[in-house]
């Protein structure tokens, strides 16, 4: 049977990716559509192009130089994809593929002016767009400048931009073919590109419609600023009409022109209001055909639109799904737990089994519905309160979908709303036992977890599982537990306001937490000193530990055996088993229960340790938290006899001491059950991989990791029955891989708007970067950009500029001398840790991580709450 090299778009849907690529996929599709006009043409299959490819020997060669290029060795990219572009561009087009391509062209008219445009197989996919990556030629004409043209979008495959992106995202060269669209040529009155939902706000009930005169390239290029109209409900809700001074034409021999447009003409619309509605109408059969929103090139061509490309729109981020139309908004899990990375479906659904309320997958992340909290005006109050006080921006945001009217309902107070944040302290004695008996607790609880579950496998173990997740939840809900917990935060709360009220002072609080005992994260951090003191006077451990990074120890004993063999290595590593003992069950991203842990991958420590060698003298550990407390000691002593000083100052200063002494006996406890969350977590995840290790030998896995992209209950079945869809699995690797190109807002609603909300303050200087002040102090040093603590390389006197920190973080504080993250409000982790080791920090510093480059001199006003980015 004769190879095929050419099909009509007619005869084309949407599941042939393989054989057109994704423009032509979608193209074919498009021509589908009842009532879609799509202009005629046909599409050189991919098969075209592997013929080509097979004709250039020289390919393979160079195609096994890029894959071994650096990605960020731009020079390198540049060079060898300019040489594979000459490669395929050389090869003669074999007689029957140019006789396929030219007897297509025969069917339209061979001296019709065509549209060439480039259809790769990793293009205008629902997780990666691609846009622009390839080339497309307008206005070509005969079927000579046709044949060039398809031999340039071959080799377009490999631009420059193309072989960076596809790099980046982790997409092999070789699995990316190139097919090619030849589409007769519209010359439009009109032309742009209509969004399904609103590509800013990601709001999926209004559509966005740029429009500008001729060819839609005048926009796509930025030559001119198109019109923009936004949609909804059929009727144009806002338009900005811009001043359109150029226009792009085709010529008649081929090619374009860019013309500009007379005076009188610029500023009037491109369409009227009338055909904007009927677009966006056209628009929504689209996307109900392809079932998601779309980004569609449209033309204006007598009075009738044409389509002429529509792909999904791959940076809207995803709505949880609600089973209802309500309307619903929803608060973002990870801002509150200092971690916005996407989570894999094991980690998802691990937390939703374990957590205390319902929780709402989207993106590989989670959220809460708090729509009922906000229908009744006395839940909404406590809601907003405690979300204010923690992170503000989380409350402008929920503020910002209460100011419209008509999105969330009001209902009846169903009951009391919770004691108002920053209220009456809970009734809870202030006695130190409270918090040995608490943590006594929660250790024999884990403790007799670690003994039911040994004998537990096979089925058998998940059904344990099950009714261990129970008493995790029991533990979490001990009323005990949660007055604890708010009585150090209230108390915190407190002597803020009242030591605001009477001295005139700003977050007293910060300094009179330090060094508070109890406090298992802000411990951790001066164990990893003890760690360091072991190491330091041992130059052979040492030097072993600088070349760690180099060598092949992912695994744990591997590591920690060789270390024993050096000289002094018995004891080093002695203390660091004794260290993963207490810790090893903590990691980056610990909430995510697929995430390494320490005790799986203790190189993880190696670059804080050997900071800490070469920064710190030994005994550092316990000269701080001496420091720490003495300081907290002087400074209440300050604070009660500047007290006694004021009218009625015996009743305040014995009001104040009462407070101290209660927010001293409490605050370090705040961080405990997050200890005990990640260690029963390391319990379940230790039998659970037990169980995967199973299936790998059993033929079922090629990896255990495998399993990570499964839930809870699909894991389960596995186990159960034997049988493994392994095509899920890799479409859940997939679409894990394109998660991490989404923001995750603080607010979404169940009409797709992302809110991040917004600082409203002016008591800033101008150019500063504005955040939440969490631990008082102003501090200046070299910002050091940190996304991964692997790759931590600290001096004395740098401040830490980060995404999140999770509790796994306080190693490195123990080095820094200043915090600032884009994630965190007033009591998590990072901030209850700085004021611990009195380090002036300020968090939710939108983009910080983008706005201050490594090695910057940055000021830190952690009393104030902003970041100045000096000379």
């Amino acid at each position: 049977m004769t190879e095929r090299y050419v099909w009509d778009l007619q005869e084309i849907d949407a599941t042939q990716v393989a054989v057109v690529g994704g423009k032509g996929a979608h193209l074919g599709g498009l021509s589908g559509i009842e009532g879609v006009r799509v202009p005629g043409g046909f599409c050189v299959t991919t098969n075209a192009f592997r013929r080509i490819m097979a004709e250039a020997p020289s390919i393979d060669d160079l195609l096994d130089q890029l894959s071994r290029t650096d990605p960020h060795d731009r020079e390198a990219i540049r060079t060898l994809s300019a040489q594979i572009r000459r490669t395929i561009e050389g090869v003669a087009i074999p007689g029957d593929l140019a006789a396929a391509i030219t007897s297509a062209l025969a069917r339209f008219g061979e001296q019709v002016a065509y549209a060439v445009r480039s259809s790769a197989t990793a293009e205008d996919l629902p997780t990666a767009s691609f846009a622009g990556q390839q080339d497309t030629y307008l206005n070509v004409v005969g079927p000579t400048a046709i044949l060039q043209h398809v031999s340039r979008c071959w080799a377009s495959l490999f631009t420059e931009r193309a072989v960076t992106y596809r790099q980046q995202n982790g997409i092999d060269h070789r699995t990316v073919h190139m097919a090619v669209v030849v589409q007769q040529m519209v010359f439009p009155q009109a032309a742009g590109i209509l969004f399904t939902a609103d590509p800013v706000t990601g709001n999926r009930k209004v559509a966005t419609v740029d429009a500008g005169f001729g060819l839609g390239e005048a926009l796509v290029s930025g030559l001119v600023n198109p019109d923009v109209f936004k949609v909804r409900d059929s009727e144009v809700v806002d338009r900005t009409i811009a001043a359109k001074q150029r226009v792009v034409h085709a010529l008649p021999a081929g090619g374009t022109q860019e013309v500009a447009i007379d005076a009188q003409r610029q500023e009037q619309p491109a369409l009227t209001d009338a055909q904007v509605v009927r677009l966006v109408q056209l628009g929504r059969r689209i996307e109900a055909h392809f079932g998601r929103p779309q980004d569609i090139e449209w033309c204006l061509v007598d009075e009738g639109f044409q389509i002429v490309q529509s792909r999904p729109i791959t940076t809207l981020f995803p709505i949880p799904e609600a089973g209802d139309q309500e309307n619903h908004v929803y608060v973002s899990v990870g801002h509150g737990q200092m971690m916005t990375d996407p989570m894999k479906p094991l980690g998802l659904s691990m937390w939703q089994l374990t957590a205390m309320v319902p929780m709402h997958e989207a993106g590989g992340r989670l959220f809460v519905d708090v729509t009922r909290r906000l229908a009744s005006p006395a839940s909404r109050a406590g809601l907003l309160g405690v979300l204010g006080k923690g992170d503000p921006l989380t409350r402008d945001a929920l503020e910002t979908v209460l100011d419209r009217d008509d999105f969330v309902p009001s209902l009846p107070d169903a009951g009391p709303g919770g004691r108002p944040a920053g209220g009456a302290s809970a009734p809870i004695e202030t006695d130190p036992a409270l918090v040995t008996e608490l943590i006594e607790r929660s250790q024999a609880s884990i403790a007799a977890l670690e003994r039911d579950i040994r004998t537990k496998t096979g089925p058998a173990l998940f059904d344990f599982l099950l009714e261990a997740f129970e008493e995790h939840k029991r533990v979490l809900s001990d009323p005990l537990s949660i007055q604890a917990i708010m009585a150090g935060m209230e108390a915190t709360w407190w002597l803020n306001d009242k030591l605001h009220e009477w001295l005139g002072e700003k977050n007293a609080a910060d300094t009179l937490t330090l060094s508070a005992p109890d406090n298992v994260t802000s411990e951790m951090g001066l164990a990893l000193l003890d760690v360091a003191d072991v190491i330091r006077p041992r130059p052979e451990v040492v030097a072993f530990l600088r070349g760690v990074g180099d060598a092949e120890y992912a695994e744990d004993a591997v590591f920690l055996d060789e270390l024993a063999k050096l000289t002094g290595g018995a004891e080093a590593r002695d203390a660091i088993e004794a260290y993963l003992d207490r810790y090893g069950m903590r990691c980056v991203g610990e909430i995510d229960i697929t995430r390494p842990r320490w005790r799986e991958c203790p190189t993880t420590l190696v670059p804080v340790i050997l900071d800490n060698v070469r920064n710190f003298e030994p005994g550092a550990a316990e000269r701080r938290f001496e420091e720490g407390r003495q300081k907290a000691q002087r400074k209440e002593q300050d604070v009660l006899s500047r007290l006694r000083a004021l009218p009625d100052g015996d009743r305040k200063a014995d009001e104040t001491k009462r407070m101290i002494d209660r927010v001293r006996t409490f605050i370090g406890y705040r961080e405990y059950p997050k200890y005990g969350i990640v260690s029963r977590y390391f319990v379940y995840k230790q039998a659970l991989m037990a169980e995967a290790e199973r299936l790998v030998r059993a033929n079922l896995l090629p990896e255990k990791e495998d399993v990570f992209y499964l839930t809870f209950q699909e894991f389960h079945d596995v186990v159960r029955s034997h049988q493994v869809e392994n095509q899920l699995i890799q479409q859940r690797k997939d679409a894990f891989r394109s998660y991490h190109a989404l923001t995750p807002p603080r607010v979404l609603t169940s009409e797709g708007e992302a809110l991040t909300g917004a600082y409203r303050r002016d008591d800033v200087p101008a150019g500063a970067l504005i955040g939440l002040p969490v631990s008082a102090g102003t501090v200046e040093g070299r910002a050091r950009v940190i996304l991964d603590m692997a790759e931590a390389d600290l001096e004395a006197g740098d401040i830490l500029v980060t995404a999140f920190t999770d509790p796994s973080w306080s190693p490195l504080f123990v080095g820094i001398t200043g915090l600032v993250t884009e994630v965190g409000g007033l009591m998590t982790h990072g901030a209850v840790i700085a004021r611990e080791y009195g380090l002036p920090a300020v968090v939710g510093v939108e983009q910080a991580t983008r706005l201050i480059r490594d090695g910057q001199r940055i000021r830190v006003h952690g009393t104030g709450g902003y970041v100045e980015i000096l000379p």
